[in-house]
């Protein structure tokens, strides 16, 4: 056996290749060794969770996935592109579901809040009506069925590629009876309807965030990523309806990441929590429907220099 070859030396090597090309990561994985631990799965036909570390660290890698390995390897350095797009696959929350170089990746941490139960405080009932806004590969709204099993779930997102993608993972994910998906802007496609929860991850990386973003995060579809000057374009359309369609105890939940600032000076009379996650505690916001009596949604704002492009 040739110790080079082992699944271990494996990892270690493409580690060192990964870190050499200043590859960036947050599609799923968020260092060199978790990245090249995705890929070697994947050449190997292993389950996503299967821990390379312990029993098969010695292993050796088989010729034909040894050479599936570095094709993706190549691939990952060359065009650095996110490795969920390189093997066709993510997972969030332990749900699998495909992926689209014309869809933004799905890592919302909406999934995160969702099977958490970290809406159960503020929920007055299990909802039975969710909308998912710019659902994307449909990652949210299968999530939500999921956790709410009772649930119809409408998913909406303007990019047709992202419509026929999330109807794909439906399928995948045994949820076609509870989840709908229509292509349209924002709440055209459900216009006259309400629901008891309203979930989205917009686009909601400022102007000057954007030009920082390393070129893994700039291969994704703009029009998925891009939130205007301070990032808050299209949510505050969302804001501007979400009255119109939620019931009247129903709640709004937007996934804002690094935009916390942007965020409350968009909307400075807007009552609104935020709900923290493991990766920080002004990501997402929550705002109950009954917020939506007391303010008026701004279009003047005053972008800073701040600049940042985790999303």
């Amino acid at each position: 056996m040739n110790p080079a070859s082992t699944v271990g030396a494996l990892l270690e090597a493409t580690e060192a290749r990964f870190e050499t090309a200043l590859l960036a990561y947050g599609h799923g994985t968020e260092t060199a060794f978790d990245d090249a631990c995705m890929l070697l799965r994947e050449a190997l036909n292993l389950p996503y969770d299967t821990d390379l570390t312990t029993a098969l660290w010695a292993s050796p890698v088989p010729s034909a996935a040894l050479a599936r390995f570095e094709s993706f390897v190549q691939r990952r350095i060359a065009e650095r592109i996110p490795s969920a797009i390189i093997i066709g696959k993510a997972y969030v929350q332990g749900i699998g579901l495909y992926t689209d170089p014309a869809v933004i990746v799905p890592r919302s941490l909406l999934g995160e809040i969702l099977f958490a139960g970290n809406l159960d405080s503020y929920l007055e009932r299990e909802p039975t009506t969710v909308l998912d806004l710019c659902t994307g590969s449909g990652a949210i709204a299968i999530q939500a069925a999921i956790v709410f099993e009772h649930a119809l779930v409408d998913g909406v997102d303007l990019c047709e590629a992202a419509i026929l993608l999330a109807q794909r993972n439906i399928e995948l994910n045994n949820v076609a009876a509870q989840v709908s998906v229509f292509a349209g802007d924002l709440y055209a496609p459900v216009a006259g309807k309400r629901y008891d929860l309203i979930v989205s991850n917009p686009p909601y990386v400022n102007t000057a965030s954007m030009a920082a973003l390393p070129a893994e995060f700039k291969s994704e579809p703009t029009l998925a990523l891009a939130g205007g000057a301070d990032g808050m374009d299209v949510v505050r359309r969302i804001m501007a309806g979400a009255a119109q369609h939620l019931n009247p105890q129903g709640l709004l939940v937007i996934e804002i990441g690094h935009e916390a600032a942007y965020f409350e000076a968009a909307f400075p009379t807007l009552r609104f929590t935020y709900l923290p996650v493991e990766a920080g505690d002004q990501l997402v916001v929550l705002i109950e429907a009954e917020a939506f009596t007391f303010f008026d949604v701004l279009v003047d704002f005053k972008p800073t220099s701040k600049t940042h492009y985790s999303i």
